[in-house]
Parts: C-alpha cells; structure tokens; sequence
C-alpha cells in the first residue's frame, strides 16, 4: 500500500553535506533548512556515495538502486571496442543494463515525469505511456546538448576604440576595462573556433570516440578547469547617424555574435534625466522597434535572432544579455552576451515531443549555463553565476507547471549549478601558492553559488503543504584538495604522467629524442586511459598487447606495487588511496566487464575536484565529495535525524517502498524505513 501518492526528486548535481550544513547554519540557505527542519535524514545530510564518483554513474545508480558494475556505467566515458586507449561517450541508457525505478512507477499507473537526469535517462527506457522524459544527454542545463548553436561572447563598447573587432580572449581583460586592437572580424571566416565539448560528442551518442591523441601529460587535465577564456567584441561608439529613428543624443555601436558572422547595431540612450542607463539593439537602423531593450545589472532574457555558422547555415537561437557598466554620459559600455539556445532543437529529445510546447507555454526557450568564471568576482558572480539564476528560474517554471497542470505523480529532475559552477574555482580556495585572490574570496563565490541552488530549492517549497514526499539529493560533491593536483586520475583522456615516471607507460619519441603525442605499444606494459581505470596491454586481447595472459596476475600486482610506492615530491607522502584487481572492485560496487585490469582511487589531498575520489574523501575548506541526502513531506517523519546510513542504493527502494511499487529488477539497496512515518511492513 502505497504511503505517498506523489513524489519528487529535487536532484542537485554536486551539492555537499558538510558546505551545505555550513551555509545553513550561516544563515544563507534559509530554503534548504526549512526541507531540513521538516524533514528526516542522517544529522550530517551524508548519502553514502558510490563509485566512481561522477555524474552519469551515480545519477544511474541513484535511479536504479544498483552499483556501477551492476548497471554497467562505470565512468564519464566507457572503453571503446578495439583500443584500450579510445574512449567512448557514456550518457546512454542503452549502455545501462539495469532497470529504472521510474519504469516501476510508469506501469503501476503512475504519470511519471524525468526532467534532465544525466544518468541512462535518454532514449527513454520504457514505452509506457505513463512515462515521459525531457532531455538528459549531457550534463548542464536543459537543452546542453540539443541547443547551444552561438558561444557567449563578452562585449565592450567606447569612444576609445577604433574599429569593430572580436577575437578569441581571455574575459577578465573586459572586466578590466582595457582596449584590445587585435584580430579584425573578417578574418574569423576562415577560423574554425568549434571547441571539443561534451555537447559535441553527446550529439552524436555512437560515433562519440576520443582518440588516444588526447593523452594528458604530467600537468594537462581537461576536468579541472573549464575557464578558457571567450570571444571578446569591441566596438566604436559614434553619434548616431542613418537611422529610421534615433532619439535625440543617441550613441550608436555594433554588436558581434556567431563569431562576427551577425552584426547587429544598437544604440546607447538616455533616460527622462538625461542619463544614459540602456542598450537598444535592433536587426538594422531602418527598424523603429528593437529586438531588446538592455538595463545595467538586470539580464532581458529570450531575445530571438539569426545564427549563421561558420559554414553559412542559419538558425534561429535564444539568449541573453546583461550590461555590466553603461557610463552615465554614454561613453563606455560593458555587456555580457549569453550562448544562444535553439528555439526547436530540444523537441528533439522530449517525449513526447508534445511537452516541448508546454515549456514553451509557460517557460519560453531554453535557458543556457555557462561555465566560464574563475578569478574575476564580475564574471563569477554578475555573469555564470547569475545565468546559473535564470536557468534555475526556468527549469522550475517547468516543473512546477508539469506538476500543478499535468497530473505528473512522480518526478525526477535533476539541476546541475553548483557542480557546473564550483569546477571553475573550487581548487582554490585554500592557497597553493598560485591563487590570484585569497581563500575569502573563492570562498565568496562558492557561497553565491550556493545561494541560487537554495533559491532554486525554495521554488518547490510548497509541494511539502500540497501532499508531495520531496527528497534533496546530489551524485556526488566536489573537494577543494590540500595539493596541487597529481598527473593521474583524470577522466578526459589518457593520463601519462605517473604511468610514464612508474615504467609503464611509453611514449613514442622523434628523431630528436622528444616525446610524441603518440603511445608506444611495444614498450607499454598498461595505460590509465579514464579516471580509475588501469589496463594491461594484454596479447590476444588488445591489437597491440605485449603481456602474456599468463603473466596477468603478477603485472598487476607489480603495478599495484608500483602505486602504492609512489611518493608525491612535493610531500613525500603516497598519493595512491587504494588500487585493486577487477575481481576485488566489487567491494566497492566496480569492477566487471566495463572496467579495466585495475581500479584504483587518489589519496586524500591529492584527488581532483571529484570522480578519482573515494566517496567518503574530504577536502580543504569544508568541502567533501559525498552526496547529500535530505527528505521531507507525506510519509516520513518530520524533523527526524537518522543514524542509519543511507546510501545511493537506496533512494530507489525507498521510493518503491512509499510509492507501493514493485523494486526495480536489479536493485540491491534497501528501504531506508527507520525515516518512514509509519513502520514498513512487508506482507
């Protein structure tokens, strides 16, 4: 018999227990604390995290109730066939073998609703037509994958500036407020500046294959910063001239967008006081009505142009624009450009494709993310951060219509800001030695990050008056390590560092003796092609394989002897946590076919943000990479804390178990009855 009759998952990708506890008690989550007070979980918010600790695997094992080597998601990305080099996307439910407990609810009758879950959720798993999913290839925002078609852009405008220009820079230069005369726009026609991406590889899920070219040398990695700078548009301001109709005293500039293929002009006009204080920009001076209107502070949201690509295709696509300064007397102008989204694209992966038009209705295009904040507080704060805001504002709006409006019983969603955010900055906020603020600072943006997931989180306050069960979970949270990080354990490519200074990786050399992006299988003895993941260079298993398969046992006892004995030099101390054979893994929910010779863990200190780590490490500055785990509304206690441990396994039971549903077929976790209001007891 079923104890709740409607449920939803309020999934916050990165979210940490140990920040979380620390804000609340702070007083700047005042949302989560009433989930809190109203609520039953353990007194340190803890879910006992699987592994490896990364978005799809624990979202997947979240959904299924089952660890990685049941479910078979084993990393961001799998091994592809023929190359223990290559790898191979991994956000696909057709890579899952494990059933979702939302398939569960779908054929009791359940109307049941996925929104945005980056764990197997795409192509949908059933055909039930009790289940409908948006979305969930990638991580980020609604529509990551489907619908970014223009890159955000930082623009300044000033009387100083001589011609209209747009080159591929670094951002904190226009917060800065300096002038660059650099790359004219005409020749970005023959650029190609498309950037290897997640949202690349996911949009075409079966070709999706990273070479071994992307090798990671002692000091690369592709997960610990996604700060690459953005295209920088600088334009003249003159007085107005040859236009339809330009007010009196208006100051005319050009704005640059897919790559300086769309220029649009817009004009700087003054208020009643005679202040300049806003941007109009229009598709041309011969329009009366422009296509937006831009104030200092505040961002005007779903403005609707072309977007030509470099090929010459054209698009329609959706964005957003926030004036960071506009002078008072109209000579300097400092706007931030969001990426623009599609306005068709993302019907492409509802379903049904009906629901697009109810977001549409209620919510308009898609909101976009960005990612690129690290050191200057203008583009942390007042651009990721604030676009972080609206994509949180329309996601709600969403999932509260598809709620009240749509008869939706049970709901998973999942909102990816804190995770998105805190990868630009997170490393910093203890000192290393190469910090350019102090901790304080870093630490003021982790808190503004927080504050809009917990502003995000009280949108769906109401539910817990209106009957819903609501549970506040993360995949996993992120560390701020104690050292610099180490040359393995990245998941983005192969990583050559230790295993090169360990014997077991080679490289291939040119004439003159310097090192080739290119393996040397005659000489490779393993590779740590993916985080966690070591694999021998087996004869008769891989093309190029040089160890016997008789001699597999004692290669991998070697390697786990060489781990283990490598010292960091900078501490002297061992940087391995734990490595163990495939066979061994499954203590800790790995190992199986999808996972190499070998898994191993970093030591405490010396992990990246997250994915290396063991789920129970801890970081500098409060941080940790365990999920969190809050539960509130029909059918639990309230204001309960927990000893047990809850672990991810068992959020899916617990659902099954409330919502009167059968246990998804491979579920190994367990009802976390000792939270249940009434005793569970099984018939």
């Amino acid at each position: 018999m079923a104890k709740s009759e409607k449920m939803f998952v309020l999934g916050m990708d990165g979210m940490d227990p140990r920040l979380t506890k620390k804000y609340v008690e702070m007083g700047i989550m005042p949302n989560t604390k009433k989930f809190i007070e109203q609520g039953a979980q353990r007194e340190d918010l803890v879910l006992l995290g699987g592994h490896p600790t990364v978005t799809p695997s624990m979202w997947t094992t979240l959904s299924r109730g089952c660890y990685s080597n049941v479910h078979g998601i084993t990393c961001f990305w799998r091994q592809a066939e023929g190359s223990i080099a290559d790898i191979a996307y991994n956000l696909d439910s057709r890579k899952c073998t494990a059933e979702a407990v939302w398939n569960c609810f779908a054929e009791a009758g359940k109307k049941t609703l996925v929104f945005n879950w980056p764990g197997c959720a795409w192509p949908p798993t059933s055909n039930n037509p009790n289940l409908s999913v948006v979305d969930g290839v990638t991580p980020g925002v609604v529509g990551a994958n489907s619908c970014v078609v223009d890159e955000e852009v930082m623009f300044r405008a000033s009387e100083e500036i001589e011609k209209v220009t747009l080159i591929q820079g670094d951002a904190s230069q226009v917060a800065m407020k300096c002038v660059i005369n650099d790359l004219d726009v005409d020749q970005l026609k023959a650029m190609d500046a498309t950037d290897l991406t997640f949202a690349d590889l996911a949009s075409n899920i079966d070709l999706a294959v990273m070479h071994e070219q992307l090798i990671m040398s002692e000091k690369e990695s592709l997960s610990a910063s996604f700060d690459g700078g953005m295209p920088i548009c600088q334009s003249p301001i003159k007085p107005a001239s040859g236009w339809t109709d330009a007010p009196e005293g208006a100051k005319e500039m050009i704005v640059l967008t897919s790559k300086g293929l769309v220029r649009r002009p817009a004009l700087i006009l003054k208020n009643e006081q005679g202040i300049y204080d806003r941007i109009a920009i229009y598709k041309s001076k011969k329009d009366t009505k422009p296509m937006a209107e831009i104030y200092q502070g505040k961002f005007t949201n779903q403005i609707v142009d072309e977007i030509v690509k470099i090929d010459g295709q054209k698009l329609t696509g959706s964005r957003a624009m926030k004036a960071l300064e506009i002078d008072p007397e109209g000579r300097n102008v400092r706007m931030f450009i969001t990426r623009a989204m599609s306005t068709e694209n993302l019907r492409k992966v509802c379903h049904p494709q009906s629901l697009y038009d109810e977001m549409l209705k209620v919510a308009g295009y898609p909101a976009p993310q960005c990612n690129s904040g690290t050191h200057d507080r203008e583009i942390v704060v007042d651009c990721m951060i604030d676009v972080w805001r609206q994509a949180g504002d329309y996601q709600a709006k969403c999932l509260n219509h598809f709620m009240e409006n749509m008869g939706y019983d049970v709901v998973f969603s999942h909102f990816h800001a804190i995770d998105l955010v805190e990868h630009n900055f997170i490393r910093f906020m203890s000192d290393k030695g190469h910090n350019v603020n102090s901790v304080e600072e870093y630490d003021l943006f982790m808190q503004e990050n927080y504050k809009v997931a917990d502003e995000y989180i009280g949108k769906f306050l109401h539910l817990l008056d209106e009957g819903w069960t609501v549970f506040i979970v993360s995949d996993h949270a992120q560390v701020c390590p104690k050292h610099d990080q180490i040359a393995i354990g990245d998941m983005n490519g192969v990583n050559v560092g230790i295993m090169k200074e360990l014997g077991l990786t080679v490289l291939k050399k040119d004439e003159n003796g310097n090192e080739l992006r290119a393996i040397d299988w005659d000489k490779t003895v393993a590779v740590a092609p993916r985080a966690n993941q070591i694999y021998l260079n087996m004869k008769g298993r891989d093309p190029q394989g040089i160890v016997e398969p008789g001699d597999k046992y004692e290669w991998e006892e070697e390697i786990m002897t060489r781990l283990y004995g490598y010292k960091s030099p900078s501490t002297g101390k061992r940087v391995i946590a734990l490595a163990l054979r495939n066979k061994d893994a499954v203590l800790l929910g790995m190992g199986g076919p999808e996972c190499g010779d070998i898994i191993y863990w970093t030591a405490e200190g010396y992990n990246q943000d997250h994915t290396d780590s063991l789920s129970t490490t801890w970081g500098e500055a409060d941080t940790s990479v365990s999920p969190i785990f809050i539960a509130a509304g029909k059918g639990l206690k309230r204001g309960y804390a927990t000893e047990r441990i809850i672990r991810e396994v068992d959020l899916a039971p617990t659902m099954a178990a409330l919502g009167g549903v059968r246990m998804p077929a491979q579920c190994e976790g367990a009802p976390a009855y000792q939270i249940f209001a009434e005793e569970l007891i099984y018939n």
